[in-house]
């Protein structure tokens, strides 16, 4: 075997720039000398990877959304297709990204290079067909849930489950770093956090939502603090410019931080967008508030073909609704005050919310970038 692989990588967004560089980090163990080129945000990039354009780029969410950038994407896949092929790369993963990684993915198999995809497309929630194409453009796909898998089994595809890296990351230990004193909050202060999105259109609409309920909560509990992470310059931007038109001033009682992680470490409650942050917040043990808007049109489209009951990751391994979770024109300040002032009542108990937390954590917990590194190995090395 060769000591010089090459890796083609693409991740779409934050999310997957962590999950990337983590994959990294263990491919390097199996793969010393190994080059990682494609698509990375900065904790990618940081490891040696080269990135042929911007992650924020390619950040953007929806069914119609991404039309409007339909020809720098087509651009861009075409430039990594070139890339690759030049640097004759050992195996192409995509990093979720599902539209723009498979169909890249796709172009690659049928040149002969083995494919990897690193987390499911929600083919168990809608769109089951679209596991048909799926089988046509990846050798390999690697899950992050157990009950994902049974989908590509059925249909031979190569599949399997490797578990969370996040659940990996956020032991116990780092819950019990005390970001408090490094923020300097008192530790009898209730802080709740703010996390509206890591793309700039998920910002745009649940910012305002989350900034409004925020000052009417502060005129019913004026000690409560609010942090709100960001995840670019440019969410920061729009997180700035919501909190001017709303004459929110960042400082004793608004704090922007550019940590998910110390901000979920030092909050009490959390309103968060769908997404992975739900994982983080659960993983943290936090009581949480689920929100999910996405544009008018895309709604429309995406309700119609949902096969789930719920929309927030941890109600969906658990099987239940075990956090609330609000819905497009659900999402109000008058819904979201009133989740708050249960939680600030002190009636409702988190024990057994706890308690699933801690079973679904310990299901996703157990080496998920080495088993994936170790599959991807298994996979290159076939001669």
């Amino acid at each position: 075997m060769s000591d010089h692989y090459r890796f083609g990588i693409v991740a779409g967004e934050r999310s997957g720039d962590i999950l990337g560089a983590s994959l990294i980090l263990a491919l390097r163990r199996h793969f010393p000398n190994a080059k990682f080129i494609g698509v990375g945000g900065s904790e990618m990039l940081a490891l040696g990877c080269e990135s042929l354009s911007s992650i924020d780029r390619l950040s953007v969410m929806g069914f119609v959304e991404p039309l409007c950038r339909l020809p720098e994407l087509l651009i861009l896949r075409e430039k990594l297709k070139r890339r690759f092929l030049a640097e004759r790369i050992d195996a192409f993963i995509g990093i979720d990204y599902p539209v723009f990684n498979l169909s890249l993915a796709k172009t690659l198999k049928n040149r002969g290079l083995k494919t990897i995809h690193f987390v499911s497309p929600s083919v168990w929630a809608y769109r089951e067909k679209r596991v048909f194409s799926i089988k046509k453009s990846i050798d390999l796909m690697l899950t992050l849930f157990p009950f994902e898998t049974d989908i590509y089994r059925k249909h031979k595809i190569k599949a399997e489950c490797v578990g969370h890296p996040l659940a990996d990351k956020l032991s116990s230990e780092s819950r019990c770093y005390n970001y408090r004193a490094q923020l300097g909050i008192p530790s009898d202060q209730t802080v709740v956090a703010l996390l509206p999105g890591s793309r700039v259109d998920e910002v745009n609409r649940l910012a305002p939502v989350f900034f409004e309920t925020a000052l009417q909560a502060l005129q019913k509990y004026p000690k409560l603090k609010f942090l709100i992470p960001f995840s670019n310059p440019e969410t920061h931007l729009r997180l700035k410019s919501h909190m001017v038109r709303l004459s929110i001033v960042a400082g004793e009682q608004f704090t922007l931080i550019n940590d998910s992680h110390a901000v979920l470490s030092a909050s009490d409650f959390v309103f968060t967008a769908s997404g992975t942050a739900t994982l983080e917040a659960m993983f943290m043990r936090k009581p949480m508030v689920i929100c999910y808007k996405m544009a008018p049109i895309s709604y429309l489209i995406g309700s119609r073909l949902l096969k789930v009951p719920y929309i927030g990751l941890p109600n969906i391994l658990a099987g239940e609704k075990i956090v609330p979770e609000y819905i497009q024109k659900e999402v109000t300040t008058t819904a979201l005050l009133g989740e708050l002032d249960e939680y600030m009542s002190g009636v409702q108990s988190f024990y057994e919310l706890l308690i699933k937390y801690e079973e679904i954590h310990e299901g996703l917990r157990g080496g998920a970038s080495e088993k994936a590194a170790s599959e991807i190995f298994r996979l290159v090395s076939q001669v």
